[in-house]
């Protein structure tokens, strides 16, 4: 049985919004989410600041105004506001079933910007073998104090050679950094990668070059987000766009099943070549 991973960001890539906006801003105080990342955005470019850590300091700062700390158990109750798009919450069991039927193990990780806790505390927090993301240090009250840990753009792309490696804990940098070039459990041409937008691109990209196959998600009624999407593909950073659909027999679903075939075909083929 080989092993296949497939990673998602999470952000409207999953869900249909950034996970800030489905309860927490209006509760430090914003009547709407546009003016909380307004005032993200003004913090960022007058500090010239990594836009997570931001969004992570607004979110700590405009609490404490309110007289209102977060704690870890805020972050989980906030998963379970979640909307995702159609399909998500019935998508795994159905994939996994089919994975297990071409004699493939497949595993589901996020690499995302967005909030550890938050994930973990959704219906789908479950099936996720490890969720890289964002998180907060707590005090001894569970209430978060700093920022401990910060997944943004760029640094998205380390996740992929842990899961490469399966070096997983974000800790272990000795042994993610060791050379070892026939140590690599899930092979990049073995690796899918599905995200939205812009933030994406590093990890679509690398996907991509080492093997792997990149897709771009889209709402199906967002004409703008589609045509982005399609420069992707124009611009050869993805190999794929598709519907946010992850219903059975979607577009997207027909996809991931097509590459998985592909990728076990491939398995099939180069374990005979070897035998020879």
């Amino acid at each position: 049985m080989i092993k296949v991973a497939i990673m998602y960001d999470f952000d409207k890539t999953l869900s249909t919004k950034d996970m800030q906006e489905f309860s927490f801003i209006k509760s430090i105080g914003y009547e709407s989410s546009e003016l909380f990342w307004k005032d993200v955005n003004e913090l960022k470019n007058q500090n010239k600041m990594d836009s997570i850590l931001a969004y992570m300091y607004m979110m700590l700062k405009k609490s404490q105004a309110t007289n209102m700390p977060i704690k870890k158990s805020n972050f989980f109750d906030l998963g379970k506001n979640i909307e995702f798009y159609p399909g998500v919450c019935e998508y795994f069991s159905r994939i996994n079933q089919a994975a297990k039927a071409m004699d493939i193990e497949l595993e589901h990780y996020i690499i995302s910007s967005g909030l550890t806790e938050v994930i973990e505390g959704t219906s789908i927090g479950k099936e996720f073998k490890k969720i890289y993301a964002c998180k907060f240090m707590y005090d001894v009250n569970d209430i978060a104090v700093w920022p401990a840990l910060v997944v943004n753009y760029t640094t998205k792309t380390q996740y992929l050679f842990r899961i490469n490696k399966q070096v997983l804990d974000e800790s272990n940098d000795v042994d993610l950094n060791s050379y070892n070039a026939n140590k690599r459990p899930i092979p990049f041409n073995r690796m899918i990668y599905i995200g939205d937008g812009i933030t994406d691109v590093p990890c679509f990209k690398l996907v991509k070059e080492q093997g792997g196959k990149s897709i771009v998600v889209y709402p199906s009624d967002n004409e703008e987000k589609k045509l982005i999407a399609k420069s992707f593909l124009i611009e050869k950073r993805a190999h794929f766009a598709a519907k946010a659909d992850y219903s059975e027999n979607s577009e997207l679903d027909n996809l991931l099943l097509r590459i998985l075939e592909n990728i076990k075909s491939t398995a099939v083929l180069q374990a005979l070549e070897y035998s020879e």
